[in-house]
């Protein structure tokens, strides 16, 4: 566990901050995002899948993703979430299921958020940006469950880093049809038509409902982007 720091270091803008104080968050970004390098740099095959933090087990929400989890970690993806309850404990729950690698990247929050019981491998972070791009790094593809603020944020970063080619043939799969048609519909029918993206843009967002679905996007993205390096 990261060591505790006072309430003035959680801020990214602390204002009369010294350059003395700049030097010291330096070196703590450096040391958690070259402890995040050291315990992952063997995840090839890996898939984050995010969903809210509320949703309890026995809800159709959490058995999907425990179901999806499971299938991918079937097919040997390792299997990345934000460590904590809900929908991330459903995957890590689904991968632990099979014997599957199980990783928890959890977050220090003023809620204090316990990394789930399903998690194989964890690591603790303290700045978001550290811990989002060891979702990015270590992954073949976006899993989107139902979900809040964070899970739209970390959807919405996927596409700009796919749009702008930071990250290739990397798919985004919204789970749940239903639930996200409202979200495709704006996007086609406003964003789209008022000229806010490109036509080709549309199509960054893959919708699924069954984990085979889900599983069969993955592998094929994973086969193209070997296919191309």
């Amino acid at each position: 566990m990261n060591e505790p720091w006072g309430h003035d270091e959680h801020l990214l803008r602390v204002p009369l901050g010294t350059r003395e104080d700049d030097e010291v968050r330096l070196q703590r970004i450096h040391d958690e995002i070259e402890r995040g390098f050291d315990a992952l740099h063997d995840v090839e095959d890996g898939v984050s899948i995010f969903g809210s933090s509320r949703i309890p087990e026995g809800h159709p929400w959490y058995e999907l993703c425990r179901e999806t989890a499971a299938c991918l970690a079937r097919h040997g993806f390792s299997v990345i979430t934000g460590g904590g309850p809900g929908l991330m404990e459903a995957a890590n729950r689904g991968a632990a299921d099979v014997g599957g690698v199980s990783v928890g990247l959890n977050i220090e929050l003023p809620m204090e958020q316990h990394t789930n019981p399903y998690v194989n491998r964890p690591l603790h972070f303290h700045y978001f940006f550290a811990r989002k791009l060891m979702f990015v790094r270590y992954a073949r593809a976006f899993v989107i469950m139902p979900g809040g603020f964070g899970t739209f944020d970390e959807m919405f970063e996927s596409l700009t880093l796919i749009q702008t080619h930071r990250i290739r043939h990397f798919p985004t799969i919204l789970v749940g049809s239903d639930h996200w048609r409202p979200l495709i519909d704006w996007i086609d029918n406003d964003v789209a038509v008022d000229g806010l993206i490109g036509a080709a843009d549309k199509e960054l967002l893959l919708l699924a409902d069954t984990p085979g679905e889900v599983c069969d996007h993955v592998l094929r993205a994973k086969a193209r982007q070997r296919e191309l390096g």
